[in-house]
């Protein structure tokens, strides 16, 4: 009995964990004040993790268009700069501000430097990977194709995992808190302005359309 009520108290505590939003989280803005993620509810949300150095770095001029074309509609871009991929993400919160704002004009929020992957990484990006794992790199691309050779070589059983691969990879949450998409890196920007615009045109769930 004692089992059956440990085993039934776990199934719960995953039910729970499952039926969290993005809502439920807190981060750091840029300048390291805690932000709840509700502050957003009732907003289609892109929750990406970028760096500055790297060769999917320029995402930031197509990701500053999604945001000056939708962000009326209800878009909001979340920025989480993260230098766990080949250190492309150095320097300060100033810096990497600077350096977005005089490349890139970029006008949607930044947070502070993060971990994705490993024991310090990011409650919301725990989050995250849980409820959408690893979709593959594009073949057809060229530095897909490199990072697929670069990580198969390290782990050839790499793609079973939900970590974070790689910088700009992007998770689309509906206007309720729910995950619904992630994009691999290499995932062309098309698709992603095709699913914002399905998801801006829903409305936020209540309790009366639940």
């Amino acid at each position: 009995m004692k089992r059956f009520l440990l085993c039934l108290a776990a199934a719960a505590g995953l039910l729970s964990l499952s039926a969290r939003t993005v809502y439920d989280f807190s981060v750091k803005d840029a300048d390291g004040r805690t932000v709840s993620l509700s502050r957003y509810k009732g907003k289609v949300l892109l929750i990406v993790n970028t760096a500055t150095q790297c060769g999917f770095t320029p995402q930031y001029k197509e990701l500053e268009a999604l945001y000056q074309n939708y962000a009326k509609d209800g878009l909001e871009i979340l920025d989480f700069p993260c230098n766990q991929f080949g250190g492309q993400a150095p320097g300060t919160m100033q810096e990497i501000q600077r350096f977005c704002t005089e490349k890139y004009d970029t006008h949607f929020p930044r947070f502070e430097k993060i971990d994705v992957n490993g024991s310090n990484a990011s409650p919301l990006f725990t989050h995250l990977k849980s409820q959408k794992g690893f979709g593959g790199f594009d073949p057809t691309d060229r530095i897909g194709q490199l990072l697929d050779k670069m990580l198969r070589e390290k782990n050839p059983d790499y793609a079973k995992s939900s970590d974070i691969m790689w910088n700009f990879t992007k998770f689309l949450v509906s206007r309720d808190g729910r995950v619904i998409k992630r994009y691999e890196p290499t995932e062309k920007i098309q698709v992603i302005e095709a699913d914002v615009k399905q998801y801006l045109a829903k409305p936020a769930k209540t309790k009366k359309n639940k």
